[in-house]
């Protein structure tokens, strides 16, 4: 049975590819990012309640002032607590007015408590450390491009980067066209779409430049990166079905603190499968000067 070859249909996913990017950074350049509290600020509310209380009761009670996505913490040395009468809400700016109703819904929700500090405060991630994350993903590309440059050569390495690309683009787009909230576990987030995306692409890579050594002269460029890419079908699939049985098990149960953060693997996840087998071998074909088909 002949094998569906991914590099001569290449077209289709380019286009699917282009399509998806424009729509995403005309999210990004029209509508723009949902920025969470740890880049715009927020308020503060950190109470003692007379009894024990949990995430989900606390949450309940934000919910119903539009504030379902406000950071609860409880206050205990054990980290796997349920309940817990300290209690640590961030969420956004809210006025005096509007704390006063929450505090009030609180009370008569949850019983009593004495309040610990209730103020505004700024950013927790400013200019400068966004500064530094940008600088600390591209650096990382810099030096990805010396490794496998290194280790196999430039033009893989320009295919790897574009793909990593990509990938940060995709799940950039996600959240820009879904409104979701971005706060700094979207960093790590990304971070780690970064690591786990050129993974997927290496193992290609190394499977191309092995068959490039037995190359055989009757069998054209084309298909020598579709039988790569092939060989190793099997092991991206395992790998990234078991990741992303991980992910989506913490996106349905992690609790809504980090759901935008399983979110942002998710996407980056799937966007790193699809970009190391359906666009980095054609990449690296183009880069040499080749067309599908030589």
């Amino acid at each position: 049975m002949k094998r569906f070859s991914i590099v001569r249909h290449w077209k289709i996913f380019f286009t699917i590819t282009v399509l998806f990017l424009l729509i995403g950074y005309g999210s990004m350049i029209f509508r723009g990012f949902n920025m969470g509290i740890d880049f715009t600020g927020g308020s503060i509310m950190d109470l003692e309640f007379a009894k024990p209380v949990q995430v989900s009761q606390v949450r309940d009670v934000l919910d119903k002032h539009d504030l379902g996505n406000a950071v609860i913490q409880l206050e205990s040395s054990d980290a796997n607590v349920k309940e817990a009468r300290g209690v640590l809400i961030r969420t956004a700016v809210i006025s005096d007015d509007n704390r006063k109703a929450v505090m009030n819904d609180m009370q008569s929700a949850l019983g009593g408590y004495q309040i610990r500090r209730v103020e505004n405060v700024g950013a927790t991630i400013g200019g400068e450390l966004v500064q530094q994350a940008v600088i600390a993903i591209l650096l990382s590309w810099v030096l990805m491009i010396l490794y496998i440059t290194i280790r196999f050569q430039f033009k893989f390495a320009i295919a790897a980067i574009i793909a990593l690309m990509i990938d940060v683009s995709n799940t950039l787009s996600c959240f820009s066209l879904l409104q979701l909230e971005i706060d700094s576990s979207f960093v790590a987030a990304l971070l780690t779409v970064v690591g786990y995306s050129i993974n997927g692409t290496i193992v290609i890579f190394d499977r191309i430049r092995e068959n490039l050594k037995v190359h055989r002269r009757s069998e054209t460029v084309t298909d020598m990166i579709d039988n790569s890419i092939w060989s190793t079908m099997t092991r991206t699939c395992y790998t990234t079905i078991t990741s992303l049985f991980a992910v989506i098990a913490i996106f349905l149960f992690g609790g809504a603190t980090i759901h935008n953060f399983s979110f942002a693997m998710l996407a980056g996840f799937v966007s790193g499968a699809y970009t190391s087998i359906l666009l980095a071998g054609p990449l690296w074909l183009f880069l040499q000067g080749k067309h599908a088909g030589d």
